[in-house]
């Protein structure tokens, strides 16, 4: 994960934390290209309304968020290019006063406006950022079993498995032995529509982020159901390559998308496996171009040595602190996951960093 989808996870988790004593929490999703004077009516108009609110400390609090946040936009000459997103609210104790305020720009165009006053702060729309655009079917399969998947950002997630109907060879000759042939055959062709079909159900719920298929096997029958009319013309556009596995099972799955990494270079799964690979070949190699260990990346970071940061999520406790560090400092962070070999692998050493020149 980069270090902007990052920086926004970390906001909502702290976000999703805090509740407020009655409906006194505000969000405020603001579209792009929407016209702030009409935003600062409807504060005017909500403040307005908050006076008649019967509870003293929960219209106190809401009055003042509002006027927090129509003080900040009188600031601003436009709603900025994406929207804006702002969040405001008392996080105090009760009887308390602390009005905190957050203000982000949406990472693409905001196409909601949305304001709620709650007792917690809005956050499903702002979710829908941190979901990878991009998705990959995945199909491997052979005669005796295949199984349907999908590559999502950094995880490789199984929708079926399924063993085959079809039997096995038939090492009698004569008639009995070709007539057994065509049926091993209908049966085979019955296997791939069936597998089309399922393909076809699963792969359509992903239409919209659907962006291409890796179809893969251990025999010539991956072939025979890519050429054939097993799948629907639209998804059989989106065949992006054909590969050779030795497995039809979850494995394989895993097995094919390491073997298309020339073509699934954006892919979050392949970007992360890939930057592990690097850390491991320069650790080998014994290179000074790379350190490991929090002290160490640490000491590469406030020397400004390091280009980029590479953190498990397994220390998830220490991502904001080294995430602070790194933005003072110019350098990327990437968070792998531990959904992948690469990944599990990586957590072993928990955190590293790639250098722009040695530190010892």
């Amino acid at each position: 994960m980069d270090s902007k989808r990052l920086e926004l996870q970390l906001l909502i988790e702290s976000l999703e934390k805090i509740e407020g004593r009655g409906t006194q929490l505000i969000s405020y999703y603001i579209p792009a290209g929407y016209d702030l004077a009409k935003v600062l009516d409807h504060l005017s108009y909500e403040y307005s309304t908050a006076q008649n609110i019967k509870d003293k400390h929960t219209r106190k609090n809401v009055t003042d968020a509002l006027a927090k946040i129509i003080n900040y936009l009188k600031g601003l000459k436009k709603v900025p290019e994406n929207g804006l997103v702002i969040f405001c609210g008392n996080i105090g104790d009760y009887g308390e006063s602390d009005i905190k305020m957050w203000v982000l720009e949406p990472p693409e165009p905001l196409q909601i406006r949305l304001y709620r006053c709650d007792s917690k702060f809005v956050l499903d729309p702002l979710k829908d950022y941190l979901e990878p655009k991009q998705v990959y079917g995945l199909i491997v399969l052979d005669r005796g079993e295949a199984t349907i998947g999908i590559l999502k950002g950094n995880r490789i997630i199984v929708l079926e498995n399924k063993d085959s109907w079809v039997p096995g060879k038939f090492r009698d000759g004569g008639q009995s032995a070709l007539r057994f042939q065509r049926i091993i055959e209908q049966e085979v062709h019955e296997w791939l529509k069936y597998l089309g079909e399922r393909a076809k159900e699963h792969f359509d719920k992903y239409k919209d982020s659907l962006v291409g298929i890796l179809v893969g096997g251990p025999g010539p029958l991956k072939e025979k159901f890519v050429e054939g009319e097993y799948l629907p013309y639209y998804l059989k556009d989106k065949v992006i390559k054909i590969v050779d596995t030795g497995y039809s099972n979850e494995y394989g799955l895993k097995e094919m998308v390491d073997k298309a990494k020339d073509i699934l270079e954006k892919a979050e799964y392949v970007r992360e496996a890939n930057l592990v690979r690097d850390f491991l070949a320069l650790i080998s190699k014994g290179s000074n171009l790379v350190v490991y260990g929090e002290n160490d990346v640490k000491r590469a970071l406030e020397y400004g040595a390091a280009e980029k940061v590479l953190i498990s999520e397994k220390m998830r406790d220490k991502i904001s602190e080294i995430l602070e560090i790194a933005k003072k400092s110019g350098a990327e962070v990437e968070v792998i996951s531990m959904d992948h070999p690469e990944g599990e692998q990586f957590s072993n050493f928990g955190i590293a960093a790639f250098l722009r020149f040695p530190i010892y």
